[in-house]
């Protein structure tokens, strides 16, 4: 007989599951990888039973689900609800959540900021960190980790209060932590949040530059600045995409740009794909998780 393979199970509410994880978890040795889009919910409980009791108790190991999708709020309760539809000690899969690569992609961000932080003499703890894109998923999960890690949080909407202060409000309530929201919608509404900005965490949408070089001069207590779009025009004007600790023109600050961020999120996500793929004990992965490998990979 011929040895088990190793499956990953890619659940996704969206209509269609991410190329982009499909690559790394190929990558990352799963022989079979097979989707489910459109999954509500209360669907997670019964496919995760249908992938447990289909294999001998100790082929768990070799199997896995992956949560994809685009809400992180989703993504975590349907992480949850998977933990919840295992049978121990004996009938127990891994599963990981990273909606829209939220989840690694955002612990990319806040690890290299911390590493740049640590090498100027400061962290994290009561910086005042300023997340332009705060209504997007990597936004909001940038915000989070940060605002955990003791920092002063602001999710700046592009569209006005409404949405990034139901997102405060939201993640409040859910993770206990305390973020202000802030109105981005015009110039002069951005240059009141820069006025007090130490780090700049630019998480909007790909090809939409956030802040202009003029924009960024006037941020005098700016530490370190961290664009994640790759596509152009850069969110942060001037800032290339391999930046690495450049300065940022009229302040002491330095640039981080979206493929050295990168570098650490794709680390961060294969280690967690692979460390599902013949995982004893089965590993639960959500943001903390992403956190905690990816401060190892900007440190390294």
């Amino acid at each position: 007989m011929s040895e088990p393979k190793f499956i990953l199970h890619f659940v996704t509410p969206l209509k269609n599951v991410s190329p982009f994880d499909v690559n790394m978890a190929a990558d990352a040795g799963f022989d079979v990888i097979v989707p489910y889009s459109d999954v509500d919910l209360k669907e997670v409980a019964g496919l995760v039973q249908d992938a447990i009791f289909s294999r001998a108790p100790q082929d768990g190991k070799r199997t896995a689900v992956l949560i994809g999708g685009r809400e992180p709020i989703l993504a975590v309760d349907m992480l949850e609800a998977a933990k919840q539809a295992m049978v121990p000690p004996y009938f127990q899969i891994s599963v990981m959540a990273d909606p829209s690569g939220a989840f690694t992609t955002a612990a990319g961000m806040v690890a290299v900021v911390e590493q740049k932080l640590k090498a100027k003499g400061q962290t994290l703890a009561d910086r005042r960190v300023a997340v332009f894109g705060g209504t997007g998923p990597v936004g909001r999960i940038a915000g989070l980790i940060a605002a955990q890690a003791g920092a002063r949080v602001t999710l700046v909407g592009y569209d006005g209060l409404h949405r990034v202060t139901a997102t405060c409000e939201q993640f409040g309530e859910r993770f206990g932590v305390a973020m202000t929201p802030a109105d981005g919608s015009d110039d002069a509404k951005k240059l009141a949040v820069l006025r007090d900005a130490e780090v700049i965490l630019a998480a909007g949408r790909a090809g939409t530059q956030i802040l202009s070089k003029a924009q960024l001069a006037t941020a005098k207590h700016l530490l370190v600045a961290l664009d994640v779009n790759a596509v152009p025009p850069a969110g942060l004007e001037g800032l290339d995409a391999f930046a690495d600790g450049t300065p940022i023109e009229g302040t002491e600050g330095i640039g981080v740009g979206a493929l050295a961020v990168g570098n650490v999120k794709f680390k961060t996500e294969h280690e967690l794909l692979d460390a599902m793929r013949d995982a004893e004990p089965r590993r639960y992965i959500g943001v903390a998780e992403a956190f905690e490998v990816a401060r190892k990979h900007a440190g390294a």
